[in-house]
């Protein structure tokens, strides 16, 4: 028998999946039909999907003018 049988392999727990999110596809740029790109962004922004939806839909996608508004949002 192959010594590879012999001992069960350790394997490390699997990560939670907000953990698993790298970045966005680009820094400077949100994608709303990438899903990756609304995780990455809303839990950046520490916002939902829905209110970065929101915030892409009247201010643009450019990460720079998002950032900005929410900024606006939290001071009034």
């Amino acid at each position: 028998m192959s010594e590879h049988h012999d001992a069960p392999a350790a394997h490390e727990p699997h990560a939670r999946q907000e953990d698993q999110i790298a970045g966005p596809h680009d820094p400077k740029e949100i994608s709303p039909k990438m899903a990756s790109d609304i995780a990455y962004w809303s839990k950046e922004f520490g916002i939902t999907g829905n209110q970065l939806h929101e915030c892409i839909r009247v201010h643009g996608t450019q990460v720079d003018k998002v950032r900005a508004a929410l900024r606006s949002n939290k001071s009034k």
